[in-house]
């Protein structure tokens, strides 16, 4: 009886143990060579100061950013990610930023990367020629659903372009700040919140599956309730992380 009693105990962990894990996505650490990535004096000591928020090195990582490959970022900003995509690559890679308006940043940095390329594109295109390897965004889907189009929204179009341009196999990596239960996509344009729950339905709907999600840079102390850009919760919020694959 006692050895039953301590077989189902065994059993009981194990079981245990198995739902703690499918319930915390682990994360994949960042390797020597993206962390080092980092460290290059050429950065922007305003990038270098977001480093601990956003954990690039991780976040690629997560991805699997690897030199040679062919990246698409959509909306890059001020190029924070675009300079360590750029680098990541190599020059046998590609990254081609997807941008209405460029900023002039961005368009300094094109000056100083042969391996980058700026794309002006009209709202919800990717019009890029290659078959690439990652489509990459980071913080912007909640605003692509604030453009619509004549079907559907920008965030829409731009998933189908993803799987058009991507090669079979390709990744579609999407990180954006989580709103809270409920709130689907009704705060893009006041929070600029969108829950992940949205994303997941349309991406999929465009023809991808979910290929992985980390909790790297979750927040549980954000109860999604104030503006990203807000004293105090901005670089805190609680982002999720989504990644998607173009099936073979």
């Amino acid at each position: 009886m006692k050895s039953a009693l301590n077989l189902w105990m065994l059993l009981g962990a194990l079981t245990a143990g198995s739902i703690a894990s499918a319930a915390a996505p682990r994360v994949v650490p960042a390797d020597p060579h993206l962390a080092s990535l980092l460290a290059d004096p050429a950065r922007p000591a305003t990038d270098v100061a977001r480093d601990i928020d956003r954990k690039p090195a991780e976040l690629m990582a997560f991805a699997g950013v690897r030199s040679g490959m062919k990246i698409v970022e959509l909306a890059p900003g001020g190029g924070y990610f675009t300079r360590l995509l750029t680098a990541a690559v190599g020059s046998h890679g590609k990254v081609y930023a997807i941008a209405t308006r460029p900023s002039p940043a961005l368009q300094e940095l094109a000056g100083q990367r042969s391996n980058l390329s700026i794309v002006i594109a009209e709202p919800g295109k990717i019009p890029v020629a290659d078959k690439v390897d990652l489509v990459w965004t980071t913080l912007n889907y909640h605003d692509f659903k604030n453009s619509k189009l004549p079907a559907g929204d920008v965030a829409q179009a731009l998933d189908a372009e993803a799987f058009r341009i991507l090669r079979p196999g390709g990744t579609y990596l999407i990180v954006d700040h989580e709103a809270a239960p409920g709130a689907g996509a009704t705060q893009t344009s006041t929070l600029h919140r969108i829950e992940d729950v949205v994303v997941r339905r349309e991406v999929q709907a465009a023809g991808f599956v979910l290929a992985g999600e980390s909790n790297l840079l979750r927040h549980p102390a954000d109860n999604h309730t104030a503006k990203v850009q807000e004293t105090g919760i901005r670089g805190k919020t609680d982002q999720f992380i989504l990644k998607f694959r173009k099936p073979r």
